[in-house]
C-alpha cells in the first residue's frame, strides 16, 4: 500500500489565471513519486539501486516557475493528442479541422496550450490521485467536449498510469505521459551506458519534419531492430545514428503486454514498461542541448535522457491502416501504462 500526500507546489503566474498548483507524493516501500496538478506531470521518481539507495530517475525542476515557462514537456501528460498530425490537419465525417501548427508544419503534442499546461482537478486516492477535465468543444481546433481522467496509483514497485476519456463528438484521442528518465539519476551526463530491448517487430519511418511515410517497416536487418538488449551509446555508434525519435509498432490487443526493459548495470536499476497502448515512440533526447537548468542546478544536454511514450501511433488519423484514434460517442478511450521498478 502507497501513502499519499499532498502539498502546495506554488502559484500560476497572474497571466495563467494565478491558481494554486499542488503536488501529490506517493510513497511505498521501493519507489517515491511526485505529481502536479499542472499538467499530470511527474516531477520526480525515485526508485533504488542494488545498494538500496533512492535516487531521481526523471528530469524536472524545483520549482514551478520552471514547468510554467517553455520546456520539452517535461514529466507532462500530453494530449488531446500526443505526437504529430501532418500539416495540423485531419477529416472526420467529411468535416476538415485545422489545428494550430507548433511543431514546424505540423501539430505536437495537442497544441500550442495542450493537457501539459492546463490545471487539472485532483482527487486523492487511498494508493494515488486521479485527475480530471473537460477539454472543450473546439479547443486548440479539436472536435467535442472531452472529458478525461488520469489516475496514478503505486503498488510496490509498479506505478500505473491510467488514461480515460469520453467525448460528445467524433475526435481523435492519444494520451501519454512524456517523462525523460535516466537510470543513473536525473542530471547525469548521458544514456549510453543503459541497455534497451523493445518488443517490437516493425517500426514506422518518418520523413524530415518526423511524420511516419506510412510504411510499417520490420526491424529486422537494422538499427530499430531492439528486440534484444543494446548498450545504447555502442548501438548508436554501430549504426550511425543521431538518436531515436519514432514509433515502435507493439503486439496488438488489449492485454497488457511488456513493452520495453531497460537496465542501468552501474546501478543495477531496471525499468520495465508495460502497456494496452498500441505504440511506442522511444525519444533519447536529442533535442536536448544543454540550455535549460534542471532540479539542483544541473543542466540537461543531448542524449541525457530517454523517453518510452506509449500511445497511439503518430498522425494515425490521416493513415487509414493505422490503429484508430477516433473516439466516437458513447465509448470510452480506456488505455494503462505501467512502470515497473527493480535492480538487476
Amino acid at each position: 500500500m502507497a501513502e499519499v500526500r499532498a502539498e502546495p507546489f506554488g502559484r500560476m503566474p497572474p497571466g495563467a489565471g494565478g491558481a494554486a498548483v499542488e503536488r501529490f507524493v506517493l510513497q511505498s516501500e521501493s519507489v517515491r513519486v511526485a505529481v502536479l496538478s499542472l499538467g499530470c506531470t511527474v516531477a520526480a521518481l525515485e526508485a533504488r539501486g542494488r545498494d538500496g539507495q533512492l535516487s531521481d530517475l526523471v528530469l524536472g525542476f524545483d520549482t514551478l516557475e520552471g514547468y510554467t515557462n517553455k520546456h520539452p514537456f517535461f514529466g507532462a501528460v500530453v494530449g488531446r493528442v500526443a505526437n504529430r498530425i501532418a500539416k495540423g490537419r485531419f477529416v472526420v465525417d467529411g468535416q476538415e479541422y485545422q489545428l494550430f501548427l507548433n511543431n514546424g508544419p505540423n501539430s505536437l503534442h495537442g497544441g500550442a496550450r495542450g493537457f501539459d499546461k492546463v490545471l487539472w482537478s485532483p482527487q486523492v486516492l487511498p494508493n494515488g490521485v486521479r485527475f480530471f477535465r473537460l477539454s472543450p468543444d473546439g479547443e486548440e481546433g479539436y472536435p467535442g467536449d472531452l472529458k478525461v481522467w488520469v489516475t496514478y496509483t503505486l503498488s510496490g514497485a509498479e506505478l500505473a498510469i491510467n488514461y480515460r476519456a469520453q467525448t460528445s463528438k467524433t475526435t481523435p484521442v492519444s494520451l501519454t505521459n512524456h517523462a525523460y528518465f535516466n537510470l543513473a539519476g536525473q542530471g547525469s551526463r548521458d544514456i549510453y551506458d543503459h541497455e534497451i530491448s523493445i518488443a517490437a517487430d516493425s517500426y514506422l519511418p518518418v520523413d524530415d519534419t518526423k511524420i511516419p511515410t506510412g510504411e510499417v517497416a520490420t526491424v529486422q536487418g537494422t538499427g530499430f531492430d531492439l528486440r534484444q538488449p543494446v548498450e545504447l551509446g555502442k548501438h548508436l555508434q554501430k549504426f550511425q545514428l543521431d538518436g531515436f525519435d519514432h514509433n515502435f509498432c507493439l503486439q496488438q490487443g488489449q492485454a497488457r503486454r511488456l513493452a520495453a526493459r531497460v537496465h542501468h548495470p552501474p546501478s543495477g536499476r531496471v525499468m520495465e514498461v508495460h502497456t494496452t497502448q498500441p505504440g511506442l515512440q522511444f525519444y533519447t533526447g536529442n533535442n536536448l542541448d544543454g540550455s535549460l537548468k534542471g532540479k539542483g542546478g544541473v543542466t540537461y544536454p543531448k542524449h541525457s535522457a530517454f523517453c518510452l511514450e506509449t500511445q497511439s501511433w503518430p498522425d494515425a488519423v490521416n493513415e487509414p491502416h493505422f490503429p484508430s484514434t477516433l473516439l466516437r460517442p458513447g465509448e470510452e478511450y480506456n488505455h494503462t501504462t505501467w512502470l515497473v521498478f527493480g535492480t538487476a
